[in-house]
């Protein structure tokens, strides 16, 4: 789903016991937004996550920052170079994502990486 728009009409019908919200694809703020229209139904938040290491940070550090974050969604069975594709992969401890510190997400997209391996066609 995407926008509260679409999310509006699950949560007045009491359809769902979990708004599972993409913050990749709805952005930051709006998923902010439908996590507080989704608070507002006593309805909790979980991230849809399958975007890679920078998809689960960003997914991270919306559920910092809503207060009905219950569970978040992340894919750890993946290909072996997946930690070379940022800065500072995610760390798990005990179950637990750990937010990492730092300035924007805790990790950049490792460009050196990306430039040695070009898509191909």
């Amino acid at each position: 789903l995407y926008g509260r728009k679409q999310f509006r009409p699950f949560f007045e019908r009491q359809a769902v016991d979990y708004a599972i919200i993409d913050v990749a694809w709805n952005g930051i703020l709006e998923s902010v937004k439908i996590a507080a229209m989704a608070d507002a139904y006593e309805v909790n938040v979980a991230p849809h996550n399958f975007n890679g290491h920078l998809g689960s940070l960003i997914s991270a550090h919306f559920c910092a920052a809503v207060p009905n974050f219950k569970v978040m969604e992340i894919d750890i069975d993946d290909v072996t170079w997946k930690d070379d594709t940022v800065t500072k992969p995610p760390v798990i401890e005990n179950g637990d994502l750990l937010l990492p510190a730092g300035l924007g997400w805790g990790a950049d997209v490792n460009e050196d990486f990306v430039r040695a391996h070009p898509p191909k066609s």
